[in-house]
């Protein structure tokens, strides 16, 4: 390869009248603003096409004849000026957004935001899947919400792979490369004009990162990227594929998207109070966040480990502990031995850090504990998946109940506006007005959907299900034009799929979980189902595996054999190269969408929620999200929420429930019309879907609520523990310790009562009184607590109350009386105990792990 003695920047050069594009191509809310997308459409439709709508590609490709055009057309000028005033009134707040109306005295608060993978729109591919997509959508209506955010990533060279099938139905990969400057992205530079260089520490050497910024709205994205001159071959590869290479690979991307993305934020001269992890792979920035707190305030690590961990969140969403990153203690070493000094801990109680059990040595080093440890706040992305984090990480708060670790749950949501279709957007604009894109978590305003006309509603879905029907049937015939297929089957696949019959999406990462040929467990069932004549059906599947995962190919080759078999080719379909640009297609034109994983597995999920927001109804196992959202009259369930301990058993059982749902309900009711051939009750069963669920399952509402339940509270707590010489911060840290060295000493002594409990009336109280022996530390220093409840078939305290015991005194010096009153409120079996803790108010958990005791 020939290298240049010089490099130089082409830039697009545009007439002055046109010169609003260019900002607006480089602000990424045209992704989410149709107005924009279609006045882009209008520069050149085909070229919109073929840049894979890049505005910025395009502004550099398309012919000076045509701008030239385009600037002397008054229509084409006067709908730029309008895009372009609405921008700058956007960026302005000249309405002000949500959290300046409602919480304008935090505008000091600023939360940066660390994710692996970013997934904002097609021209920009550096995502995977749902993690990535979710990333995006939390910016986005960051943005839309006004909240002070910046997001920390990775600029991937080639970014997640792109995916072809061989003629057997097996999944190859190709990695294009991501040519950043004809990319929405610019390179941040100093005040000299010179490219910002990040440092950051590697075995024997320094990695340098250069930064792009992506503006998303009114939130900047930073990307670093190692790829420049100044590193060795092998380091300019660290930001090359996304989840690419081996575990060595992996730390290094996770060190730069830590270490490196927190060392980018000083370098931009950001302080964000507030650092977001979002999954377990930037948990490496809280290490870099205690060192920089150390050596700014000259405090030892505890000092800065307490504050730090008061200002951070940590978002888990992997419900088995198989799927996250863990390192062996060798690549510990050999990568962070320099923090072990620089945080002047043992090498011991660096790795503690990053163990369930800290003296067992051959544990590697877990990135979610490690995030567990070191976040004040953390959560779960559904209801159900809080609930089985909490189980599968409650032994880091030993003696704690399962329900009271402290894993909350926020669930979440997709950003309505970029997945809308255009034309229900238009629907809802006519119906709802224009609120709708910007207060989305409006109840009362969805209640509007109930005026649209079942007949408007179901002749828009139509269009987008015919509109689907034609992507599918090109993007066949391209993928067989690639395989060098016969022209006949080229025509043939022209001619799949029928525009006006029940159309089934699943479109998601082939993991095995997702159980993605659930459908296929019993063929020939499923063909009488697809093959009525009556009634047709079809399905769409769409899809990655991993490249490594042998077994989700082995999925994707069982569909793709299936769809082969002569009666069934046009009913079944399945469609290469699964991206954010097909994924809009799919949730706006299918009739149902499906979704099968194995009960608990799915943390979330979110493409029901982009359907759902399109009219698309919800079929799918309770897990994720659909274990909480479901009710009757807006979707199905396949099965009753079971976890079956044989997995093939529970395939069958749900396979059948499927069939059933399908012969039984779905089709029935899909085909049932009227003489105006509207299936009434499935559109009005579509309105209520949409009224009921999208309130609440949109990222306006999420972001909203890691606001005003994670960000403020640890924005507020971060800046009283570093006020003052981070005085607070050093009061806690030796209080901590007082309390670690005096905790052996504590013990119930006894538990009493004020009446006979063998029976008691409902409405009667009784008093209990505690003796506990506290040692050195004081009365103050602890939290005792009397925990009451229903007794379960095993004599074990369920649904609890938890009541704070009085102090009532103290007899030689050290031993302590509490009380407390309890009114019996229901019949029944009931029992209580009493536990202490350590308590004190700025303690960023309200549990030490290890310290409580329980009265025996």
């Amino acid at each position: 390869m020939i290298k240049p003695v010089r490099t130089i920047e082409v830039v697009p050069k545009l007439p002055a009248e046109l010169e609003p594009l260019r900002e607006i191509a480089y602000n990424l809310r045209w992704a989410w603003d149709h107005d924009t997308i279609e006045l882009f459409r209008r520069l050149d439709r085909g070229l919109w096409e073929t840049t894979e709508h890049n505005p910025v590609r395009m502004l550099g490709t398309i012919s000076q004849e045509r701008l030239n055009a385009l600037a002397a057309n008054a229509s084409f000028r006067a709908e730029l000026a309008r895009i372009a005033e609405r921008l700058d009134d956007y960026m302005k707040q000249t309405e002000p957004a949500w959290f300046r109306a409602k919480h304008s005295q935090a505008q000091d608060l600023l939360v940066a935001y660390f994710s692996m993978e970013f997934g904002l729109t097609d021209c920009i591919p550096t995502y995977s899947g749902g993690l990535g997509m979710l990333a995006g959508d939390h910016l986005k209506s960051s943005s839309d919400q006004g909240i002070p955010l910046v997001g920390i990533g990775l600029a991937f060279q080639q970014g997640y792979f792109r995916q072809y099938l061989n003629a057997d139905g097996w999944q190859g990969e190709s990695y294009p490369i991501n040519d950043f400057y004809t990319m929405p992205m610019q390179l941040e530079r100093d005040a000299g004009g010179n490219p910002i260089i990040v440092a950051i520490p590697f075995p024997g050497r320094e990695v340098k990162a250069q930064v792009w910024r992506v503006q998303v709205g009114r939130v900047p994205l930073y990307l670093l990227d190692t790829n420049i001159p100044a590193n060795a071959p092998a380091d300019r590869d660290i930001t090359d594929q996304l989840y690419g290479g081996d575990m060595e690979m992996r730390i290094q991307q996770e060190i730069v998207l830590g270490i490196g993305g927190m060392r980018a934020l000083r370098a931009l001269g950001l302080s964000p109070t507030v650092i977001h992890v979002n999954e377990g792979h930037a948990a490496f920035s809280a290490l870099e966040r205690i060192r920089q707190l150390m050596e700014e305030h000259n405090v030892p690590f505890e000092v800065a480990r307490w504050a730090a961990m008061a200002g951070s969140i940590f978002t888990t969403h992997t419900p088995v502990p198989a799927g996250i990153d863990q390192f062996g203690v060798e690549l510990i070493d050999k990568y962070l031995t320099p923090y072990y000094e620089w945080l002047k801990i043992t090498r011991e109680e660096f790795l503690a850090l990053g163990r369930i059990n800290p003296n067992n040595w051959q544990e590697p080093f877990n990135m979610a504990v490690l995030a567990l440890h070191l976040s004040a706040f953390r959560n779960g992305v559904s209801k159900l998946h809080a609930s089985v984090s909490r189980r599968m990480w409650q032994s880091l708060w030993p003696g704690l109940p399962e329900d009271e670790v402290p894993i909350t749950s926020i669930s979440n949501g997709v950003h309505i506006p970029s997945w809308t279709s255009f034309d229900m957007a238009e629907l809802y604009d006519r119906y709802l007005g224009p609120a709708w894109r910007t207060d989305q978590a409006n109840g009362d305003l969805w209640k509007g959907v109930e005026q649209i006309p079942l007949e408007e509603l179901w002749r828009t879905h139509e269009r987008r299900r015919e509109r689907l029907v034609a992507v599918a049937r090109r993007r066949l015939q391209e993928q067989l034009r690639r395989r060098g297929a016969l022209q006949s089957e080229i025509d043939e696949a022209g001619e799949a799929l029928n525009p006006a019959a029940l159309t089934i999406g699943f479109a998601r990462r082939f993991a095995t979980y997702k159980r993605a040929a659930l459908l296929l467990k019993d063929p020939e069932r499923l063909k009488r189902i697809l093959l009525n004549p009556e009634r047709p059906v079809q399905i769409i599947f769409a899809g990655k595996a991993h490249p490594a995962d042998g077994p989700g190919k082995e999925i994707i080759r069982q569909i793709v054999h299936f769809a082969r078999q002569e009666d069934v080719r046009r009913h079944v379909v399945f469609l290469e190269d699964y991206d954010a640009n097909l994924a809009r297609y799919l949730v706006a034109g299918a009739d149902v969408w499906l979704n099968t994983p194995r009960r608990p597995r799915e943390a979330s999920g979110t493409s029901g929620m982009k359907a759902v927001a399109n009219g698309v109804l919800h079929v799918s196992t309770l897990d994720g999200w659909w274990d909480e959202a479901y009710s009757k009259d807006v979707g199905w369930a396949i099965g009753q929420g079971e976890v079956y301990a044989d997995e093939a058993y529970q395939d069958q059982v749900e396979a059948e429930a499927l069939y059933d749902l399908l012969e039984k309900e779905i089709v029935p009711l899909f085909y049932e019309r009227g003489p105006d051939d509207v299936p009434r009750r499935w559109a009005e069963r579509m309105r209520r879907a949409i009224a009921q669920l999208v309130p609440y399952y949109n990222t306006n509402r999420m972001v909203r609520e890691y606001t005003e339940r994670m960000y403020l509270p640890a924005h507020e707590h971060f800046r009283r523990l570093c006020a003052d010489e981070m005085l607070r911060a050093r009061e806690l840290a030796a209080w901590v310790n007082k309390v670690r060295k005096g905790w052996a000493q504590v013990w119930i002594r006894s538990v009493e009562t004020s009446r006979d409990l063998e029976r008691i009336g409902v409405g009667e109280q009784f008093d209990v009184h505690a003796e506990i022996f506290l040692g050195e530390l004081a009365a103050e220093d602890v939290l005792v607590e009397l925990y009451f409840g229903r007794l379960d078939p095993d004599r074990g305290i369920t649904e609890p109350q938890v009541v704070q015991m009085e102090h009532a005194g103290v007899h030689d010096d050290r031993l302590h009386t509490f009380q407390s009153t309890v009114t019996c409120t229901q019949s029944g079996r009931f029992g209580y105990t009493v536990r202490v803790r350590p308590a004190h108010p700025d303690l960023p958990d309200a549990f030490l792990p290890g310290m409580i005791i329980w009265a025996v």
